[in-house]
């Protein structure tokens, strides 16, 4: 019998690592982040509530960015949107 993929994790469905970065938040109420499955760099964004976020993170077992690496990822989108992919200036 095959697992109900409602139950389960993207990291054990995909057997890659999951990624968030929180971009923001609305208030009190909602958390404004992107969820990537393997690359951080192809992301989709999400708003959920608090809870509901801590209960994403938690079944999906994401790897919560850091500073660092968001302002990498950052840098890189500027560089496509803006520039040349590439150059490192």
């Amino acid at each position: 019998m095959q697992p109900d993929p409602r139950s389960g994790s993207a990291a054990q469905m995909t057997g890659q690592p999951c990624f968030v970065r929180v971009t923001g938040t609305r208030g009190t109420r909602f958390v404004e982040f992107e969820f990537a499955i393997g690359d951080p760099e192809l992301a989709v964004e999400l708003v959920l509530q608090f809870d509901q976020f801590r209960e994403f993170c938690a079944r999906h077992a994401v790897r919560h960015l850091s500073t660092e690496e968001g302002a990498r990822l950052d840098f890189e989108r500027m560089k496509w949107r803006f520039g040349a992919p590439g150059i490192d200036h």
